[in-house]
């Protein structure tokens, strides 16, 4: 052999590189990664960790629709492909329900579509509206879908603090006043995740003008339409006069009918903004499973006392949450509506830490999981998200261990 074929045969290939798209690279780091490692390693370890982290419902929907799903997994004539855009008989049941509810009529053959989830219907909504130079408003903090939704479909976010109602109709105003060109789309979320802001009517007759002067669409998120509390009735966007002139509204069966892991989502409007919602999803996929389809049909059709005894479960839940914070020295607004309470750090401990680190010291020494206000955006710091998908004892018990948590804590700063 020959030195040169030696030398060749020496030498080592490169590491071969994966590079993503530029997309990917916009997104920024995964804020509640650290929490989840931490919350996982826990549990492997056989601790029981009282979890307010995320709002995944722990409750069963109603019987009569899990019979109805079993019923129709029954049936072969429902395992093939469905279509993108949701059987027909369940996007009536949606318009019915709009117009039962809200005094809304839709068209459920152009302004009604089934999605896989709001979440998968909003992104796809971002795909199909928003391109590279596109900017969107979006409220701050943010519910991290309604800004990377939008990063991933290429375009800009700007985003508004939404705790002052009037203030923030103004700033979006003057956001289209002055920046060129004019932001494209208004994303708007009320209940509001994660700082449970609400609203009245009246708020989304002003959103509506807005759109109309700025040539702004608008995509409301109203995944918390179902629980509301103490006779609050949280307003669709689509309610107001000329909504559907100019946006479209996402909600879900996740949260008060307690069918989070089926995906079952629909968007309502626009019939022009739904048509390209649908050009994207008949790329994406072929529709929910049919059987699935079919009990959401009940659940819409028959779940109107379910949902209610549902909101008074969680009415109960966010009393004993509160009051425990409160009893504790916590500045906390009790919500009028959603699946969280939005509390603020006591003032002594926001001088310690930051919100990552005071999540992670009640995680690691409290065993309670929370999510940090930063994780929503720079508005959010020094609060918290606390879900109430825990029962009441267990939300009590959370509240004792906390208080443990930051006495030890105290204890030892003195201490040293």
């Amino acid at each position: 052999m020959s030195d040169s074929a030696q030398t060749n045969d020496d030498q080592q290939d490169p590491p071969f590189e994966v590079q993503f798209a530029q997309r990917v690279y916009r997104l920024p780091p995964y804020m509640f990664g650290r929490i989840n490692a931490l919350l996982y390693e826990k549990r492997v370890a056989g601790n029981d960790v009282i979890d307010m982290g995320m709002g995944n419902p722990s409750d069963p929907p109603a019987d009569y629709v899990m019979e109805k799903m079993c019923e129709a997994v029954q049936d072969v004539r429902n395992h093939g492909y469905s279509k993108s855009n949701g059987i027909r008989n369940l996007r009536r049941e949606v318009a019915s329900k709009y117009l039962k509810k809200y005094g809304v009529r839709l068209d459920p053959e152009s302004e009604v579509m089934v999605c896989l989830g709001s979440k998968e219907g909003f992104s796809h909504m971002c795909l199909a509206m928003m391109g590279p130079g596109d900017t969107a408003i979006v409220p701050a903090p943010y519910f991290p879908v309604h800004t990377y939704a939008v990063a991933l479909a290429s375009g800009n976010v700007i985003s508004l603090d939404v705790g002052d109602s009037e203030k923030f109709l103004s700033n979006i105003a003057y956001t289209c006043e002055h920046l060129y060109p004019k932001p494209k789309l208004l994303i708007i979320c009320y209940p509001h995740n994660p700082s449970t802001v609400t609203v009245e009517p009246e708020f989304f007759v002003d959103v509506v003008k807005i759109a109309k002067k700025y040539g702004l669409m608008v995509i409301s998120d109203f995944a918390y339409a179902d629980v509301a509390f103490d006779g609050y009735k949280p307003p669709s966007f689509l309610s107001a006069p000329g909504a559907s002139d100019v946006g479209v509204e996402f909600t879900t069966m996740s949260k008060g009918y307690n069918m989070a892991g089926w995906r079952v989502g629909y968007c309502a409007g626009n019939k022009e903004m739904i048509r390209g919602l649908g050009t994207i999803k008949g790329y994406y996929d072929y529709g929910m499973f049919q059987a699935i389809q079919i009990a959401s049909i009940i659940a819409l059709r028959e779940g109107d006392a379910a949902v209610e005894a549902q909101s008074q479960i969680y009415q109960s839940r966010r009393d004993a949450l509160v009051e425990g914070l409160v009893r504790l020295g916590w500045d906390v607004t009790p919500p009028r509506a959603g699946m969280f309470v939005w509390a603020k750090i006591p003032d002594q401990w926001q001088k310690k830490m930051s919100t990552m680190d005071f999540a992670m010291m009640l995680l690691e020494k409290g065993d309670v999981a929370v999510s940090p206000g930063s994780g929503f955006g720079p508005s959010g710091e020094g609060y918290l998200r606390l879900s109430l998908v825990e029962n009441e004892n267990r939300l009590r018990q959370a509240v004792r261990q906390i208080k443990g948590c930051l006495k030890d804590a105290d204890s030892e700063s003195i201490s040293t």
